[in-house]
């Protein structure tokens, strides 16, 4: 088993709400020095098996057809963090046993 991490942004010229009230909220909230926030999804895919280039292939295309609105919204990345190990499927936090960067 692997856990494969698809983020999805949307395009620079596209508004983003959601991010600008984030964005608006943090020097009340105390934290200055953000000039921007953007706000994305995240997506964890857990697959059988050996991540292959085929099963890559079929990730990117799944990101690019379902898990993002081609329109509006951009993959920027689809990542393999985890390959066998302890079996938790990783969760992003840090490098498994094979670590596959494909920026879109």
């Amino acid at each position: 088993m692997a856990t494969i991490l698809v983020h999805v942004m949307p395009k620079p010229e596209i508004l983003d709400p959601q991010g600008k009230a984030v964005g608006a909220a943090l020097p009340r909230l105390g934290f200055d020095g953000i000039s921007q926030v953007r706000q994305g999804k995240r997506f964890e895919l857990t697959v059988d098996g050996e991540v292959t280039d085929e099963v890559l292939a079929n990730v990117r295309k799944a990101a690019e057809t379902l898990l993002s609105n081609p329109v509006i919204e951009d993959v920027v990345q689809v990542k393999v963090v985890r390959e066998g190990g302890c079996g938790c499927g990783g969760h992003g936090h840090g490098a498994g046993k094979a670590e596959k960067d494909l920026l879109a």
